[in-house]
C-alpha cells in the first residue's frame, strides 16, 4: 500500500505534519518501538509508529530520524498521547531528512494502524481474512477488552476452525486456546520448537511441516514485527529468541489466501511479543546498573540501594529480596560451521561469525532458560534481570527465601535443572557449529557477596565450557572438586596427558574388540571393589582381574596405588 492511503483512511486519526512530496512511497510493513535505537529491528519499507518515550530532549529526536532513513523506512507516524502533541524538533529532523511525519491522535491505538496496514499489505484477498483481522484489534488494545495472543487463537478456532498454539523456542507454551479439545503436551511442544528451530537453521522458509503421531502441524516463524521473511541478517542472530505459531493442520495445500491470513497472524503476535521485550527494558536496566557497580568493585553500601531500587520491581510485594543468586550464559559459534563446538573453542575467547553479538543472543536466550518451563504466558519473566557484556549474558535473580535440604545444600537455581527441558530444542537450534554454556553460583545473602558469586557463576561456566556437548552447565557445588582446574588445563597438555594413559587401551580394544576402557571406568567408579565391579559388568571376577592386569601390563601403572587411579580417572574426564 501506499503512504497516501493511510490519510485517506478517517478512522486512523492521522494527520500529516511533512512529507507531502513523498506520499507514493510503498509502505510494505509496521512496526511499534519506543528504542533510541530500533535499526536491528527494521529492514526497509516500514511505517515506524512511536509514542515517543525514547525522547528524553530536543537533541534526541536528530539521531532518532537519521537512524530510520539509514534502515529505509517509509514513514514515521508519533502519538500526541505522551506530550500532548508532536515535538517540533522531531518536525524539523524529518523535515530535514525528508521523512514523511505523521500525528497519531491519542484516541486512535497503534494496534489499529497495525491491523489496517497488515490487511492492506496482505491484499485483503480473502473474506476471511478481513473477518478476522478486523476482530484481532482486541488482542492489540490495552483495556479490558485486550487479551494477547489467546484472543488470537481463539477467532481462529472459532472462525476458521483451526487449533494452534504459540511456542517459545525452547517448547515453552506461551498461548493456546482456551477451549476445544485437549492441549499440547510438554513433550510435543519440545519436538515441536526443536523441529523448527532445525528447519530455521538449514534455511528452509516456513511454514514448516512436522507429523507427530497421527496429528499434522504446520510451524509458522514469528519475527519481530520489523521484520521481513527476506531479512537478510544472520539468522543465528535470532533464531534462539523468535517465536512460532504451530497450526494443527496441514498448510502444504492450503491457497494462497489461507497462508496469507496465518502470517497475518504471526505478524500481529509478533507486535505483543515486542511489547513484552518492551517491558523488559526497565528489568535489563536495572541488571546492568547493579552489573556495572559490581564489576567496578562499587561499595558494598552503594549496592545495596541499587538493590532496594530493584527489588520491588522484580519481587513485587515482597519489598526485599534476603537472597540472591547469578547466572552466567554464553553463546558461541564456530567459524562457518567449520565443525563440532567443543573446550577448545572456550580457548579462543568465543569466535564470532558474520560480526553477531554474542551478548544480545546470550541476553534473550537466558531470559527465556530462567522461566520455570511449566509456566505460560507471554510474560512470567516478570521477575528475571538480565544484562549482557561482552560474549555472555549475567542474569540477577531474585530468591524469595533459600530452604537447606537434608544433606546440609541450599536450593535455588539448579544448573542440571535449568537445561534439562530445553536442552533437546536448543541443541537444534545451534545445529553442527553453536554452543551454549552456562555457570550458577550459590545464594548470597547480602551485597558484599555478589562480586563472590558473578566470579564463582564465570568459574563454573567455564567447567561447563570443558566439557563435551552443545548444551552444557556447570553449578556452584562443583567448584569444590578437581573439575575447576580442568577447565584451565592448556588442550596440548590435555590432550599428551590422556594420549599417553588411554591410547594403548584404545588401540588394544580396537585389534581385539576388547572391553578395558568401559572396564576402566566402571573399576574407578566402583571405587576399586573387584566384587562390585563384576556384578555391575556381569563378570567373574577372575575375568575383571586378567582385564585390570592387561591394562596395568599395557600402562605400565598399578591400579592398587592412589596415584595412578587419579591419573586415569582425570585421563577419562579430559577425554
Amino acid at each position: 500500500m501506499r503512504l497516501r492511503a493511510l490519510l485517506d483512511t478517517d478512522a486512523l486519526g492521522l494527520k500529516l505534519l511533512g512529507g507531502e512530496d513523498e506520499l507514493d512511497r510503498t509502505v510494505r510493513g509496521v512496526m511499534t518501538t519506543d528504542l533510541r535505537d530500533p535499526s536491528r529491528y527494521l529492514s526497509g519499507g516500514e511505517l515506524v509508529l512511536t509514542g515517543l518515550a525514547w525522547r528524553r530532549g530536543a537533541a534526541d529526536s536528530e539521531p532518532f530520524v537519521r537512524i530510520l532513513v539509514q534502515a529505509g523506512v517509509a514513514a514515521l507516524a508519533a502519538g500526541e498521547a505522551e506530550l500532548g502533541d508532536v515535538p517540533e524538533d522531531l518536525v524539523q529532523a524529518c523535515a530535514r531528512h525528508r521523512l514523511p511525519l505523521f500525528a497519531v491522535h491519542e484516541s486512535v491505538a497503534f494496534a489499529t494502524i497495525t491491523e489496517h496496514v497488515v490487511r492492506q499489505v496482505s491484499g485483503e484477498r480473502a473474506g476471511d481474512l478481513a473477518a478476522v483481522v478486523d476482530r484481532h484489534r482486541r488482542m492489540m488494545t490495552s483495556g479490558p477488552a485486550g487479551g494477547g495472543p489467546d484472543v488470537v487463537l481463539d477467532l481462529l478456532g472459532s472462525d476458521l476452525d483451526l487449533r494452534a498454539w504459540v511456542l517459545s523456542p525452547t517448547g515453552r507454551l506461551i498461548a493456546g486456546p482456551k477451549a476445544g479439545g485437549p492441549g499440547l503436551p510438554a513433550e510435543a511442544c519440545a519436538k515441536l520448537a526443536a523441529e523448527h528451530l532445525a528447519a530455521a537453521r538449514t534455511g528452509r522458509r516456513g511454514p514448516h511441516r512436522m507429523i507427530l503421531g497421527s496429528t499434522t502441524y504446520s510451524l509458522f516463524p514469528i519475527r519481530s514485527s520489523g521484520r521481513s521473511p527476506q531479512d537478510s541478517r544472520d539468522v543465528r542472530e535470532t533464531v534462539l529468541s523468535d517465536w512460532l505459531l504451530a497450526v494443527e493442520a496441514d498448510a502444504g495445500d492450503w491457497a494462497e489466501e489461507r497462508l496469507d491470513l496465518l502470517h497475518g497472524v504471526t505478524q500481529l503476535i509478533a507486535v505483543e511479543r515486542d511489547r513484552r521485550d518492551a517491558a523488559r527494558t526497565v528489568r535489563r536496566r536495572l541488571a546492568q546498573e547493579v552489573l556495572e557497580l559490581v564489576q567496578t568493585g562499587a561499595a558494598p553500601a552503594e549496592i545495596a540501594a541499587r538493590l532496594r531500587v530493584a527489588a520491588p520491581v522484580l519481587l513485587p510485594g515482597l519489598g526485599t529480596a534476603p537472597h540472591w543468586q547469578v547466572v552466567v550464559a554464553r553463546v558461541e559459534w564456530d567459524e562457518a560451521g567449520s565443525g563440532p563446538a567443543g573446550p577448545s573453542a572456550e580457548e579462543g575467547g568465543g569466535r564470532r561469525v558474520g560480526g553477531i553479538e554474542a551478548g544480545p543472543v546470550a541476553q534473550s536466550l537466558l531470559e527465556e532458560i530462567l522461566v520455570d518451563p511449566l509456566a505460560t504466558g507471554p510474560e512470567p519473566s516478570d521477575r528475571i534481570a538480565v544484562a549482557h557484556t561482552g560474549d555472555e549474558a549475567i542474569a540477577l535473580v531474585p530468591l524469595p527465601a533459600v530452604s537447606t535440604e537434608h544433606d546440609g545444600s541450599e536450593t535455588g537455581v539448579l544448573a542440571d535443572a535449568l537445561l534439562a527441558s530445553v536442552r533437546d530444542p536448543l541443541s537444534a537450534g545451534l545445529d553442527d557449529d553453536g554452543r551454549v554454556t552456562l555457570g550458577v553460583s550459590a545464594a548470597v545473602h547480602s551485597a558484599e557477596g555478589l562480586h563472590g558469586a558473578l566470579e564463582e557463576a564465570r568459574h563454573a561456566r567455564r567447567v561447563a565450557a570443558a566439557r563435551p556437548g552443545r548444551v552444557c552447565a556447570a553449578g556452584h557445588h562443583e567448584l569444590a572438586s578437581h573439575v575447576l582446574l580442568l577447565p584451565f588445563v592448556p588442550d596440548d597438555v590435555r590432550r599428551a596427558f590422556t594420549a599417553r594413559l588411554l591410547d594403548p587401551l584404545r588401540d588394544y580394544d580396537r585389534r581385539h574388540r576388547a572391553e578395558l576402557i568401559p572396564t576402566l571406568e566402571a573399576f574407578l567408579e566402583c571405587d576399586g571393589s573387584w566384587t562390585r565391579c563384576a556384578s555391575r559388568l556381569h563378570l567373574h571376577v577372575n575375568t575383571l582381574r586378567y582385564r585390570v592386569g592387561r591394562i596395568e601390563q599395557l600402562t605400565s601403572r598399578d591400579l592398587s596405588r592412589l596415584e595412578d587411579k587419579l591419573d586415569f580417572f582425570l585421563a577419562l574426564r579430559m577425554s
